[in-house]
């Protein structure tokens, strides 16, 4: 008789959320509890999360977050980095010993601010600049990955099971108005320390249950225009569709969930005239951006989230409400770990999008 455990998960990988629309900051305890009923969603191989508004002291500054092989490595990585911005501060990132993680790289935290000498030789805005820079150190300089480089947020991820990753990084110290997370479940790629989810780009970051069986299409497109696919995993690309065209084309949000989940041209020709020119305008324009396969993705950016299943609802996703607070999670039971008295629990129906923003309150903790 097979075990609990001892199967594979057809629909493995977990992903969970919460935000206030108020911006009240909250630990990370609770999301760290939402991941426990989703144990058996993982396998031990990759595990993290985001969270928003937990450096509200360094609010103005872009917090690196950097994985090093070595002292070398992390050497060679703060001289390039001291050429590049000004740096407020840099320290290691707080972590408790568990014997569940090993293996862990040195990892460091720097809060940066782009030098204005260099912006205007260059005559570049300054998230363009950091997403520069971090392309570059990524690609270009071995043992060494930036793996967040938001302001007032950070993603925080290790090869583990994600509660232990998050006692390993200590989350229940911190403090942010939205959280996210994910339990890794790997079947193409490997299981290391750069790979697990989420992955971030700026403010924007992705965790993502599903396997994308568009991704080399995806991949060509998005490497045209200076982003590189060198993570070994298929989600990586997701976050750079995001800021592509949210950040370069200015998309809406809706508008960046009708390329990524493009409705079916039988579905786009019963609309109304204006929004099917709309519609079949995007499906056209942005056709390479199509994501499918079965997914279920949870995007965090300042100030809110976007949930989105794929066309076909492959993937399970949940919401939940109670009080200021919205939960998304792939199952019921990890909402109720976060709040028992959750209301309002529904599945959102294949391709629509789930938008919660920050209504009220300060999100930068002022």
């Amino acid at each position: 008789m097979l075990k609990e455990g001892q199967i594979r998960i057809p629909s493995g990988c977990a992903i969970s959320a919460v935000i206030s629309k108020e911006g009240k900051r909250m630990s990370g305890e609770k999301i760290i509890e939402s991941m426990k009923p989703m144990h058996d969603r993982s396998n031990g191989l990759g595990g993290g999360f985001a969270a928003y508004g937990i450096y509200p002291e360094y609010r103005q500054q872009y917090a690196l977050h950097v994985f090093c092989n070595d002292k070398i490595c992390k050497d060679e990585c703060e001289k390039f980095l001291k050429e590049s911005f000004e740096v407020v501060k840099s320290e290691y990132i707080p972590t408790r010993k568990i014997p569940e993680i090993t293996d862990e790289p040195i990892i460091r935290r720097y809060f940066v601010s782009p030098l204005s000498s260099v912006l205007s030789s260059m005559q570049l805005d300054e998230k363009e600049y950091v997403v520069r820079i971090v392309t570059k150190i990524n690609t270009e300089m071995k043992g060494v990955y930036v793996f967040s480089c938001g302001k007032n947020m950070g993603a925080f991820k290790a090869v583990g099971f994600p509660e232990d990753v998050g006692r390993f990084y200590k989350l229940e110290e911190y403090e942010g108005y939205c959280w996210t997370a994910h339990g890794r479940y790997p079947t193409n790629t490997p299981g290391w320390w750069g790979g697990a989810h989420p992955f971030a780009l700026l403010d924007y970051t992705i965790v993502h249950n599903g396997e994308i069986s568009s991704y080399d299409a995806n991949r060509r497109f998005i490497e045209m225009f200076g982003y590189k696919c060198n993570l070994q995993t298929d989600t990586e690309v997701i976050t750079y569709i995001a800021d592509y065209l949210l950040r370069r084309q200015g998309l809406t949000l809706n508008e960046t969930a009708s390329v990524i989940a493009a409705p079916f041209w039988k579905t786009i020709s019963n609309k109304p005239r204006a929004e099917r020119e709309k519609l079949t305008y995007l499906r056209t324009v942005f056709s390479s951006l199509l994501v499918t396969g079965p997914f279920s993705i949870i995007l965090g950016f300042e100030g809110g989230l976007m949930a989105l299943n794929d066309r076909l609802k492959l993937r399970s996703m949940v919401v939940g409400e109670y009080e200021d607070k919205v939960y998304i999670a792939s199952e019921e039971a990890a909402i109720r770990a976060m709040e028992p008295l959750a209301q309002n629990i529904y599945s959102p129906a294949g391709g629509e999008a789930v938008i919660i923003k920050v209504k009220d309150g300060d999100i930068n903790g002022r």
